[in-house]
């Protein structure tokens, strides 16, 4: 009986060990699948911290600190903070400066004299006013706004000669019974072309201040005929483009029936060229044909599609850099390099400049060997806080980088073409041309919509192109636009060179 009880306990205690390890098996399924899914929420929460970041600093971007446009910053536009040091001087014109005021006409339209008030009702008055002298002039400069018709008239003779009847011929440019003359076709050209007005609002401003039946038909052939005539003058500005040493080059967006299109600019301090196209990379600069056949130093921001054309030279915007480095500097604060970064640009600029002001072309060896070692160092610390992590899983594609490094690693890549300026006295520091030059795009898309159509926007371009070029050389676009209506569009090549 004894040895029965034994066995009976013995299977008992074996069944229970046996309940037990299958309770722990399960225990143990339960424990790896709680680690799995903590494991699962840590990644979670981390990729969200990653993700929150982004777009903290996303939030945080604004013109000042990052390439996007000023037209971008909304109500959140942020104070103005200029790079430049307080110079300490008072606001205004300072002592020397000649300045500029309205002179004295010696001969004016139009006299009104004033006697004193005391004179009124004294029977003396008209006495006392022909022997009065003058004791001070004040003068108004006002505009008179008038309609001047001029009517052509051919007249018809009988020749006594040969008893045939002669009709006297019209000047070329007098084609219809009625039409607009070359200084009213400049306005209204300059006004929705420069001045960025509608065609609507420059068809009430036309018809309210001349009262005249000027439609808005009439207006789009004016600046049609006009960019038409210009086809010869905005070759020739290609033309020179292409051939210049040093040119900027930038692209910007507008709008096109509803869709997004492509403004090319390059331009120099003496040329501006701007083109229009449905692409925003190499096709788009391959149509408006100046970086094809450039040869000289492209000043740029960077962008990838100008890296397909190795055969110029490169120079790389550094106020986008800075913008970039103020955008990193702000919203990580850990990142103490970019703030030599950004003392050391400013400082190559300054070093530039103070050359140029006593005279020099160049550079000393010494300096320009201090400005290296500076930047391979900074490049160095801004490497050793911001490591490349390889990662075990294995992803397709390539591997993101971030900003932060994708930004050392350009600096990096691209030193040449960052200390390009500070080594070649020709190349700014920046492609603030370009932006300058494209400036008037956005104001035009901003006052008056959109352009109804590709040509239109084209014969826009072309305008601003020639009334761009000719401002470089001192004239004034009015002035432009109706020597080009009069078919003179080349007269500021000639008179800028006497």
């Amino acid at each position: 009986m004894v040895g029965v009880a034994q066995d009976e306990l013995i299977e008992y205690l074996i069944q229970k060990l046996k309940e037990q390890l299958e309770n722990n098996a399960e225990l143990h399924l339960i424990i790896k699948g709680l680690n799995e899914t903590i494991n699962g929420l840590n990644q979670t929460i981390s990729e969200l911290n990653e993700k929150i970041k982004e777009l903290t600093v996303k939030l945080g971007m604004n013109s000042r600190n990052s390439g996007k446009p000023p037209s971008s910053d909304g109500l959140n536009k942020p104070s103005p903070k200029s790079l430049r040091k307080p110079s300490g001087k008072k606001k205004g014109g300072q002592f020397g400066h000649p300045g500029v005021h309205l002179n004295t006409i010696a001969e004016p339209d139009e006299i009104i004299l004033h006697m004193p008030a005391a004179c009124r009702g004294c029977p003396k008055h008209d006495t006392c006013k022909s022997h009065a002298h003058i004791g001070e002039t004040r003068q108004v400069i006002d505009a008179v706004v008038t309609v001047k018709v001029t009517a052509h008239q051919s007249l018809v003779v009988n020749c006594p000669m040969n008893g045939i009847k002669q009709k006297g011929d019209f000047p070329p440019d007098i084609k219809a019974t009625v039409q607009y003359g070359e200084n009213l076709q400049a306005l209204a050209v300059a006004m929705n072309t420069i001045g960025a007005v509608s065609v609507n609002r420059t068809h009430e401003i036309l018809s309210g201040v001349f009262s005249i039946p000027i439609s808005t038909g009439t207006i789009n052939n004016m600046v049609s005929n006009c960019a038409n005539g210009l086809e010869g003058i905005v070759e020739l500005i290609r033309q020179e483009m292409a051939a210049s040493e040093v040119g900027n080059f930038d692209e910007t967006g507008t709008r096109v029936d509803g869709k997004t299109v492509w403004v090319h600019n390059a331009s120099n301090s003496k040329y501006t060229h701007l083109t229009i196209n449905t692409n925003r990379g190499k096709a788009g600069m391959e149509a408006a044909k100046v970086l094809p056949e450039f040869k000289g130093i492209a000043v740029h921001d960077c962008w990838a599609p100008y890296w397909k054309y190795p055969f110029i030279s490169h120079a790389l915007c550094n106020v986008h850099l800075l913008r970039e480095l103020i955008g990193i500097e702000e919203n990580h604060p850990e990142q103490s390099w970019t703030t030599d970064f950004k003392k050391l640009l400013l400082e190559m600029k300054k070093a530039k400049e103070h050359a140029i002001e006593i005279g020099k072309w160049e550079l000393t060896e010494e300096l320009l060997e201090e400005f290296d070692q500076r930047y391979d160092k900074i490049i160095a610390e801004a490497y050793a806080k911001n490591p490349f992590e390889e990662t075990k899983e294995k992803k397709r594609g390539r591997k993101k980088k971030g900003k932060i490094l994708s930004l050392i690693e350009r600096l990096e890549v691209y030193k040449a073409s960052v200390c390009l300026f500070m080594k070649n006295f020709a190349v700014p520091f920046d492609n603030n041309q370009a932006e300058r030059d494209q400036r008037m795009i956005k104001t035009k898309t901003k006052v008056s919509g959109c352009f109804r159509s590709f040509a239109g926007a084209q014969n826009y371009l072309k305008i601003m192109s020639f009334a761009g070029t000719v401002k470089k050389h001192g004239f004034s676009s009015y002035e432009a636009i109706r020597q080009a209506i009069s078919g003179n569009p080349e007269f500021f090549l000639v008179r800028g060179s006497e």
